[in-house]
Protein backbone atom coordinates (compact mmCIF):
# COMPACT_ATOMS: atom_id res chain seq x y z
CA UNK A 1 0.00 0.00 0.00
CA UNK A 2 2.90 2.22 0.80
CA UNK A 3 4.30 1.12 -2.70
CA UNK A 4 1.32 2.99 -4.30
CA UNK A 5 1.79 5.92 -2.56
CA UNK A 6 5.50 6.67 -3.64
CA UNK A 7 4.39 5.34 -7.05
CA UNK A 8 2.08 8.01 -7.15
CA UNK A 9 4.07 10.70 -5.61
CA UNK A 10 6.86 9.57 -7.64
CA UNK A 11 4.19 10.01 -10.51
CA UNK A 12 3.31 13.32 -9.90
CA UNK A 13 6.21 14.39 -11.23
CA UNK A 14 5.90 16.47 -14.27
CA UNK A 15 5.07 14.33 -17.67
CA UNK A 16 3.23 17.07 -19.02
CA UNK A 17 2.35 20.00 -17.95
CA UNK A 18 0.32 18.77 -14.89
CA UNK A 19 2.04 15.00 -14.34
CA UNK A 20 -0.04 12.18 -13.80
CA UNK A 21 -2.06 13.35 -11.42
CA UNK A 22 -3.21 16.73 -13.68
CA UNK A 23 -3.44 14.22 -16.78
CA UNK A 24 -6.18 11.86 -14.43
CA UNK A 25 -7.88 14.99 -13.66
CA UNK A 26 -8.22 16.59 -17.05
CA UNK A 27 -9.01 13.41 -18.82
CA UNK A 28 -11.87 12.54 -16.68
CA UNK A 29 -12.93 16.21 -16.05
CA UNK A 30 -12.14 16.73 -12.35
CA UNK A 31 -11.99 20.82 -11.38
CA UNK A 32 -10.86 21.15 -7.93
CA UNK A 33 -12.55 24.47 -7.44
CA UNK A 34 -16.08 22.55 -8.03
CA UNK A 35 -14.74 19.33 -6.46
CA UNK A 36 -14.06 21.82 -3.27
CA UNK A 37 -17.19 23.42 -3.17
CA UNK A 38 -19.07 19.86 -3.48
CA UNK A 39 -17.16 18.41 -0.53
CA UNK A 40 -18.33 21.91 1.28
CA UNK A 41 -20.96 21.34 0.99
CA UNK A 42 -21.63 17.76 1.38
CA UNK A 43 -20.21 18.27 4.78
CA UNK A 44 -22.14 21.30 4.99
CA UNK A 45 -25.32 18.68 4.66
CA UNK A 46 -24.28 16.03 6.82
CA UNK A 47 -23.92 18.47 9.73
CA UNK A 48 -27.20 19.80 9.26
CA UNK A 49 -28.80 16.19 8.75
CA UNK A 50 -26.90 15.18 12.42
CA UNK A 51 -28.45 18.65 14.10
CA UNK A 52 -31.41 18.48 12.50
CA UNK A 53 -32.69 14.97 11.70
CA UNK A 54 -30.14 12.02 12.69
CA UNK A 55 -30.35 13.46 16.72
CA UNK A 56 -34.15 14.09 17.02
CA UNK A 57 -34.57 11.13 15.57
CA UNK A 58 -31.67 9.19 17.74
CA UNK A 59 -33.92 11.26 20.73
CA UNK A 60 -36.74 9.98 19.98
CA UNK A 61 -35.30 6.64 20.01
CA UNK A 62 -33.94 7.15 23.11
CA UNK A 63 -37.31 8.52 24.57
CA UNK A 64 -38.92 5.20 23.52
CA UNK A 65 -36.66 2.96 24.68
CA UNK A 66 -36.92 4.78 28.25
CA UNK A 67 -41.10 4.03 27.81
CA UNK A 68 -40.26 0.90 26.68
CA UNK A 69 -38.44 0.65 29.44
CA UNK A 70 -40.74 1.75 31.96
CA UNK A 71 -43.67 -0.29 30.47
CA UNK A 72 -41.61 -3.25 31.05
CA UNK A 73 -40.85 -2.18 34.76
CA UNK A 74 -44.66 -1.33 35.17
CA UNK A 75 -45.93 -4.56 33.29
CA UNK A 76 -43.47 -6.43 36.20
CA UNK A 77 -44.80 -4.38 38.97
CA UNK A 78 -49.23 -5.08 37.84
CA UNK A 79 -47.85 -8.96 37.37
CA UNK A 80 -46.40 -8.81 41.08
CA UNK A 81 -49.66 -7.06 42.22
CA UNK A 82 -51.95 -9.10 40.43
CA UNK A 83 -50.14 -12.22 41.98
CA UNK A 84 -50.46 -11.08 45.43
CA UNK A 85 -54.23 -10.14 44.53
CA UNK A 86 -54.70 -13.36 43.32
CA UNK A 87 -53.38 -14.79 46.53
CA UNK A 88 -55.32 -12.63 49.10
CA UNK A 89 -58.40 -13.39 46.78
CA UNK A 90 -57.92 -17.03 47.37
CA UNK A 91 -57.14 -16.56 50.99
CA UNK A 92 -60.45 -15.12 51.85
CA UNK A 93 -62.02 -17.76 49.13
CA UNK A 94 -60.23 -20.54 51.79
CA UNK A 95 -61.55 -18.47 54.94
CA UNK A 96 -65.28 -17.72 53.75
CA UNK A 97 -64.97 -21.75 52.66
CA UNK A 98 -63.76 -22.65 56.14
CA UNK A 99 -66.56 -20.18 58.06
CA UNK A 100 -69.17 -21.69 55.97
CA UNK A 101 -68.31 -25.27 56.60
CA UNK A 102 -68.26 -23.93 60.04
CA UNK A 103 -71.21 -22.34 59.86
CA UNK A 104 -72.85 -25.62 58.24
CA UNK A 105 -71.78 -27.68 61.03
CA UNK A 106 -73.51 -25.87 63.57
CA UNK A 107 -76.29 -25.63 61.58
CA UNK A 108 -76.62 -29.30 61.14
CA UNK A 109 -75.38 -29.90 65.15
CA UNK A 110 -78.57 -27.09 65.99
CA UNK A 111 -81.41 -29.43 64.04
CA UNK A 112 -79.83 -32.41 65.19
CA UNK A 113 -80.31 -31.28 68.76
CA UNK A 114 -83.60 -29.72 67.70
CA UNK A 115 -84.51 -32.93 66.23
CA UNK A 116 -83.55 -35.00 69.45
CA UNK A 117 -85.29 -32.72 71.53
CA UNK A 118 -88.68 -32.49 69.60
CA UNK A 119 -88.07 -36.46 69.76
CA UNK A 120 -88.17 -36.39 73.53
CA UNK A 121 -91.08 -34.05 73.76
CA UNK A 122 -93.02 -36.55 71.50
CA UNK A 123 -92.13 -39.36 73.06
CA UNK A 124 -93.05 -37.91 76.61
CA UNK A 125 -96.13 -36.28 75.00
CA UNK A 126 -96.68 -40.28 73.72
CA UNK A 127 -95.91 -41.63 77.58
CA UNK A 128 -98.68 -38.99 78.43
CA UNK A 129 -101.27 -40.51 76.36
CA UNK A 130 -100.37 -43.92 77.01
CA UNK A 131 -100.80 -42.98 80.79
CA UNK A 132 -103.66 -40.83 80.41
CA UNK A 133 -104.95 -43.70 78.70
CA UNK A 134 -104.32 -46.15 81.23
CA UNK A 135 -105.75 -44.35 83.61
CA UNK A 136 -108.98 -43.49 81.85
CA UNK A 137 -109.41 -47.68 81.44
CA UNK A 138 -108.75 -48.55 84.70
CA UNK A 139 -111.05 -45.82 86.36
CA UNK A 140 -113.59 -47.21 83.25
CA UNK A 141 -112.46 -50.59 84.43
CA UNK A 142 -113.18 -49.93 88.21
CA UNK A 143 -116.52 -48.54 87.62
CA UNK A 144 -117.29 -50.98 84.93
CA UNK A 145 -116.70 -53.80 87.77
CA UNK A 146 -118.97 -51.90 90.30
CA UNK A 147 -121.42 -51.95 88.04
CA UNK A 148 -120.82 -55.40 87.44
CA UNK A 149 -121.01 -56.29 91.32
CA UNK A 150 -124.15 -54.21 91.43
CA UNK A 151 -125.74 -56.27 88.48
CA UNK A 152 -124.48 -59.63 89.93
CA UNK A 153 -125.93 -58.87 93.47
CA UNK A 154 -128.96 -57.50 92.05
CA UNK A 155 -129.14 -60.94 89.95
CA UNK A 156 -128.17 -63.61 92.72
CA UNK A 157 -131.13 -61.74 95.05
CA UNK A 158 -133.39 -61.64 92.43
CA UNK A 159 -132.67 -65.57 91.34
CA UNK A 160 -132.26 -66.44 95.12
CA UNK A 161 -135.89 -65.09 95.65
CA UNK A 162 -137.54 -66.47 92.60
CA UNK A 163 -135.42 -70.29 93.72
CA UNK A 164 -136.47 -69.62 97.01
CA UNK A 165 -139.86 -68.36 96.37
CA UNK A 166 -139.58 -65.79 99.25
CA UNK A 167 -139.05 -62.34 99.67
CA UNK A 168 -135.49 -61.33 101.00
CA UNK A 169 -134.77 -58.68 103.75
CA UNK A 170 -132.01 -56.20 103.94
CA UNK A 171 -130.63 -58.44 105.98
CA UNK A 172 -130.33 -61.06 103.63
CA UNK A 173 -129.61 -58.81 100.28
CA UNK A 174 -126.52 -57.82 102.57
CA UNK A 175 -125.34 -60.77 103.86
CA UNK A 176 -126.10 -62.17 99.75
CA UNK A 177 -124.42 -59.14 98.32
CA UNK A 178 -121.17 -59.83 100.63
CA UNK A 179 -120.73 -63.39 99.56
CA UNK A 180 -120.72 -62.11 96.05
CA UNK A 181 -118.52 -59.63 96.56
CA UNK A 182 -116.24 -62.06 98.21
CA UNK A 183 -116.36 -64.73 95.47
CA UNK A 184 -116.00 -62.25 92.56
CA UNK A 185 -112.73 -60.97 94.21
CA UNK A 186 -111.30 -64.21 94.54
Amino acid sequence: MFDNIYLLAASAAPKGEGGLVGDITTKFGVSWELFISQLVAFILLALLLKKFAYQPVLDVLEQRKQKIAESLDNAEKIKSELAKAEESSKEILDKANAEASKMIQEARDAAAALRESESQKAVAEAKSIIDKAREANDAELARMKAELRGETVRLVAEVTAKVAGKVLTDDDQKRLAEETNSELAA
